[in-house]
């Protein structure tokens, strides 16, 4: 517990590993907010992390997640029925600012867990101070200890182990 950083080999899903495990293989108590920073704007947005059936930009969500935050971030949230655009919209927005401040590249500047859970608790804000220029973390490939690392194709993945 008295260690903030631990020495490992890279292990998880790729596209749900914090950019400093890809860049030093090191293990920050912020990684764990990073990958949950993913599973929260899939589940708000609708978007997978990585999908290869869409074209350009739009495979990456966190490209997704650049673009929209230009212009309107509700955007970026797939077939949401006017309903929930018109009563929850703050709500959502909310939501995809949380994932995007847990998203930073800089671990130091994602927040603690326990302030995670104090914003999904409502008892806290989001930071306002957001970064949302994510170009490392997009990308689908990425070199770990000089050794490529890709996703596997889905043919690859489904067969039986």
């Amino acid at each position: 517990r008295d260690e903030s950083h631990v020495l490992t080999t890279v292990r998880g899903t790729p596209g749900y590993i914090a950019p400093e495990w890809r860049l030093a293989t090191r293990v920050t108590i912020k990684a764990d907010i990073y990958s949950f920073g993913i599973v929260l704007l899939e589940l708000v947005s609708g978007h997978r992390n990585f999908d290869s059936m869409q074209s350009g930009s739009r495979k990456h969500l966190l490209q997704v997640l650049q673009e929209r935050a230009e212009y309107q971030l509700l955007d970026m949230v797939e077939n949401m029925d006017e309903v929930v655009k018109h009563y929850h919209a703050e709500e959502v927005v909310k939501m995809i600012k949380s994932g995007a401040w847990w998203l930073q590249n800089d671990q130091s500047r994602r927040p603690s867990m326990s302030l995670v859970v104090k914003v999904l608790e409502g008892l806290m804000e989001v930071d306002t101070n957001i970064n949302y220029n994510l170009t490392y973390a997009t990308t689908s490939s990425s070199t770990v200890n000089n050794h490529a690392s890709t996703t596997p194709p889905a043919s690859i993945l489904s067969n039986p182990r």
